[in-house]
């Protein structure tokens, strides 16, 4: 064998080396024509309406996207599991989306169960996953963690944006809590001390209720003695129509001028359903603003998009807030440039700061992954929802 000239071996070497540099910072998920990623989420069970809801939102602004040329000439795909709410598919979903579909990143995760539980997978993995459809704030917020981004508030900003105003601007201080009888009743019952308990105060009373075997009249007697001047209502998604009893058994009791409050986690658009005429001095905390707002760029892209993609499905907050979640994570896509990588994304939405997001504001930093601070507090007139201005008529 004939020795190789010092220049043909000095240039192989080189290209080598350029070849193996590229290979190395190649990402998963990521090809020259599209990246891919990951989602586990309900579409069926008991949560099944949210998950639906969140990836039409999710899927909307995608297809939207790609018809309009992708991110830097890439298409985004998606691939979707359906974990049923249930955590331990989740864990499975999302092993099977890191280890064997090679995914570049995550997105549209709903409920604390579920993503409480598959948590250590992609962090292990040092893979981002943006949204989340749960406002928990420890664990999945606190402390921080770096490859999990945020969108919506927390439930204790929702609780507390509430409180506020039932102090401060309706002087009303005689508070009462309805709650799921559960971890998660018992964390937002948690949030609304601690809010409270910032202006010297405490829950006059509390009620429960057991999701599986639903009563109201025990709690609305305990809750009723305390003459509340409001009523803090908590239950996750699927128990709105226990909550909506609650309001109806207490007004017929005599509670008409008591004010009923409940998160948006309950399923705004069912619980308006369920409530009925009994709407009035109810109101529910929301995560975005009204997805019906005409005067606001981002809700009115979002009905676009959903009308051509999904034609028979109606607007909702859950459904907007999914397609939120994707605008940031398209946003981060963008800033994060060419020859995108995992750390690259986070990194970017790090850096963008506080800015006007079509009409929505949103905020992040190095050690700030929390997104949307503000809580859009809403009313219920004719079943649907408006954002509150003008308090006058609740005092």
């Amino acid at each position: 064998m004939f020795p190789m000239p010092r220049k043909l071996f000095i240039l192989l070497s080189l290209i080598l080396t350029a070849y193996c540099t590229t290979a190395s910072l190649a990402e998963p998920g990521v090809t020259d024509s599209a990246i891919l990623i990951g989602s586990s989420l309900a579409l069926t069970g008991p949560g099944g309406e949210l998950g639906t809801q969140t990836y039409r939102g999710m899927m909307a602004c995608i297809n939207a996207l790609n018809e309009a040329g992708g991110v830097h000439g890439r298409k985004i795909a998606v691939i979707s599991y359906d974990d049923e709410y249930n955590p331990i598919k989740c864990v499975e979903n999302t092993k099977k989306l890191i280890e064997s579909d090679g995914i570049f990143a995550l997105s549209c995760y709903v409920g604390t169960p579920t993503a409480g539980k598959a948590m250590p997978l992609w962090k292990n993995a040092k893979i981002p996953l943006v949204g989340f459809y749960t406002g928990v704030v420890p664990i999945l917020r606190n402390p921080f963690q770096r490859y999990n981004i945020h969108i919506r508030a927390s439930y204790f900003q929702e609780t507390s944006a509430m409180m506020n105003v039932l102090v401060n601007t309706l002087n009303k201080k005689k508070i009462a809590v309805f709650y799921q009888y559960d971890s998660f009743g018992e964390a937002i019952k948690k949030d609304t001390e601690t809010s409270l308990a910032s202006y010297g105060l405490t829950p006059v009373a509390y009620g429960t209720f057991d999701k599986n075997a639903p009563d109201v009249s025990t709690a609305l007697k305990l809750i009723k003695a305390a003459a509340p001047d409001a009523v803090v209502l908590v239950g996750a998604y699927g128990t709105h129509m226990v909550l909506a009893e609650f309001v109806h058994e207490a007004k017929k009791a005599g509670m008409s001028q008591a004010l009923f409050y409940t998160l948006n986690v309950i399923g705004s658009e069912e619980f308006a359903k369920s409530l009925g005429k009994d709407s009035s001095r109810c109101i529910v905390s929301q995560v975005t603003p009204p997805y019906d707002d005409a005067q606001l760029p981002l809700a009115n892209e979002y009905r676009k998009a959903l009308q051509k993609y999904f034609p028979k499905d109606t607007p909702g907050f859950v459904g907007f807030e999914g397609f939120i979640n994707t605008k940031i994570l398209t946003e981060g896509l963008k800033k994060a440039g060419k020859e995108v990588t995992r750390e690259g994304l986070i990194d970017a939405i790090s850096a963008l700061g506080n800015f006007d997001f079509g009409g929505i504001q949103v905020g992040y930093g190095p050690q700030d992954h929390e997104g949307m601070d503000k809580v859009y507090l809403t009313g219920i007139k004719d079943g649907k929802y408006y954002e509150i201005k003008d308090w006058s008529v609740y005092k």
